[in-house]
């Protein structure tokens, strides 16, 4: 199932996107695309290139440089950039949009979860009109013995911090919604400032979940970087032409301020 490109259809979407926070793309990933990405997550999880990346922004001053950038790997650098997606965010954002981090991993179906949170971070302006944009990829699609992906519609619109709902875990809340029944390759795009928590899977669960997190912010203030390599990370984009030629804003640096280690 792939977004329309209907004027409809593209209205439908940001009203969608406004009023609850979310919206959800089964299988917006080609297939040709997930037979790499697949096996990319494996190598990065497994050869812990992961692990090493996380060293890196914990304590940059003894690690340096990660060997390996996920955006170095070939498919997932094809992803943030994917036509799909952009025209998808496009129509979000309104405007120019820069890209911001990208994580990606392997979650084990017997894991705890992740407690109620949101990923929104703060620009110099302090204009939570601004959207920032995380784009979800569940690579095996999501369903009940993974996990659930739950959501609290209109929280985006509350000025709470990051960790306001983290002591209630991954608790039932009034007004959530699960997310499931997806299949491989769909996408979930949320408001950065949408609570959400990953529910584990009733009975420890089944498959492994496969996901890649890439998040994008609207330009018109400067966002605050979450990785103290942030520069080096833009400038390997640029230098393998991720954007293809097509979007200027994507991997500029004027689009953030320098690195805090509070981030």
């Amino acid at each position: 199932m792939r977004p329309s490109p209907g004027r409809a259809d593209t209205a439908e979407r940001q009203n969608t996107f406004d009023e609850s926070g979310y919206l959800v793309l089964p299988g917006l990933l080609p297939d040709s695309l997930l037979d790499r990405l697949l096996p990319e997550v494996d190598r990065w999880v497994d050869e812990g290139l992961r692990a090493r990346s996380i060293a890196c922004s914990v304590d940059p001053a003894a690690n340096g440089l990660p060997p390996l950038l996920e955006l170095e790997l070939e498919a997932h650098g094809e992803l943030l950039a994917l036509p799909p997606l952009m025209g998808v965010l496009s129509e979000l954002m309104g405007g120019p949009f820069a890209f911001h981090h990208l994580h990606s991993d392997r979650h084990d179906a017997q894991g705890a979860g992740k407690p109620w949170h949101h990923d929104y971070e703060p620009n110099s302006g302090a204009d939570r009109s601004l959207l920032m944009v995380h784009a979800l990829h569940y690579l095996g699609g999501l369903d009940e013995t993974m996990g659930s992906l739950v959501v609290l519609p209109g929280s985006h619109r509350e000025p709470a911090g990051k960790d306001a709902r983290a002591h209630l875990g991954t608790a039932e809340l009034p007004g959530e919604e699960v997310v499931g029944g997806l299949p491989p390759g769909s996408t979930v795009l949320i408001n950065s400032a949408l609570f959400h928590a990953r529910r584990p899977a009733p009975g420890g669960g089944g498959r492994p979940r496969y996901f890649v997190d890439a998040s994008y912010c609207q330009t018109g203030a400067r966002w605050r970087p979450v990785k103290p390599y942030w520069r080096h990370m833009l400038a390997r984009a640029r230098e393998l032409d991720l954007g293809r030629g097509r979007w200027p804003d994507l991997f500029d640096e004027r689009h953030f301020t320098e690195y805090a280690e509070t981030a």
